[in-house]
């Protein structure tokens, strides 16, 4: 079965991932299939407008094939994989004519990276959208680490710590998405977007969007600002976790028992590439600190370990290294965000950031 299905109807041309049965994960193959087809869409100018979903009911991407990762050897394959993967998020983001993403269902991890860097972000009640990545001894990447700083307050440093999944109404408010459309209305938004009019840009696609789309409600973040904002401002995770325990909430009770959960090294790393992603220039210096990370944590750190407990054996006990946030050293992160492979962006210049901060 093709992973990737790609077709033109009218002016719209559609990009739909094909691998239901496990969740449209995003293997390397897929990566390098949907960048052919943008190559296709940019040269063709009776296409307006190109739109990314999922089939099957279940979501649009729960993320890269982090199994093909585990059962590779050494980085050389992660290396090939992340690379052409941080190219595709990066041109999404620029692609010069309007991309629509519909995050219906799960949309974590990879998937955010294709869906949350368009231009015409679009969710459903039915959406939970999450950058997981610290559970499994990893970091929020993809960019996520320019997204995620940009949130309100101190609200994107608490879902790339916790890794709590986001309702629609949280995806917007957190800036990941623009607009609910029910479920119900997506067979309509698309044939709207397949009638587009010659010509037709960024206005028009927003404004059909608009005319399909529904009051998403409140946002449980908005109403949790106040603690999060107060418990997540510093830049240390033990300062975090004591700041949630001197709250005593429920909510910074039930905060704290699932950072708890987390690979400690990760959170480390994680905040600390946030609090960079904040004078980051442009997403590509994100992306670029990422990509060096991810293949430390994958030679030196927790991942594979997360990979083995999540995905491998599933017994969901993962025995992290270190195994409490006193034994993170603090100079080993700061290893960890060194150059050890070629640029993903060879012309962009990452300025770098602060020193490793205090655990």
């Amino acid at each position: 079965m093709d992973e990737i299905l790609v077709e033109t109807t009218g002016r719209l041309g559609r990009i739909r991932l094909n691998r239901p049965k496990a969740l449209n994960a995003l293997t390397h193959g897929m990566v390098g299939q949907i960048d052919a087809a943008l190559d296709d869409f940019a040269g063709k100018s009776d296409i307006a407008c190109v739109l990314l979903t999922g089939e099957g009911p279940r979501g649009l991407c729960a993320g890269g094939d982090v199994r093909s990762l585990y059962l590779s050897e050494g980085t050389a394959f992660a290396e090939r994989f992340w690379r052409d993967e941080y190219r595709l998020d990066a041109r999404i983001a620029r692609f010069e004519k309007p991309v629509v993403a519909v995050m219906d269902g799960i949309t974590m991890g990879g998937g955010v990276g294709l869906s949350a860097h368009a231009r015409h972000r679009v969710v459903t009640e039915r959406s939970r959208v999450a950058m997981p990545e610290t559970g499994i001894g990893y970091l929020p990447d993809v960019g996520a680490t320019w997204l995620l700083p940009r949130a309100p307050g101190e609200t994107g440093t608490y879902l790339g710590l916790t890794g709590e999944p986001m309702a629609a109404a949280d995806a917007i408010y957190a800036g990941f998405a623009d607009t609910l459309v029910p479920a119900s209305a997506l067979a309509a938004l698309i044939e709207d977007l397949c009638g587009l009019p010659e010509g037709a840009g960024d206005a028009q696609v927003a404004a059909l969007i608009r005319a399909r789309g529904s009051d998403p409600g409140p946002a449980g973040l908005e109403a949790q600002r106040a603690v999060i904002d107060r418990c997540f401002a510093s830049d240390s995770v033990t300062e975090i976790l004591r700041a949630l325990e001197r709250d005593g909430s429920d909510f910074a009770r039930a905060t704290r028992a699932t950072l708890a959960e987390k690979a400690p090294a990760s959170l480390v790393l994680t905040l600390d590439l946030l609090r960079r992603g904040r004078t980051a220039p442009n997403l590509e210096a994100c992306l670029e600190r990422e990509f060096q990370a991810s293949l430390a944590m994958l030679a030196e750190g927790d991942f594979r370990e997360g990979i083995r407990a999540a995905v491998i054996d599933k017994d969901r006990s993962p025995r992290w290294s270190p195994p409490t946030l006193s034994a993170v050293d603090p100079e080993a992160i700061a290893r960890w965000l060194e150059p050890r492979a070629a640029p993903v962006f060879p012309h962009d210049r990452d300025p770098g950031g602060s020193p490793a901060r205090r655990v």
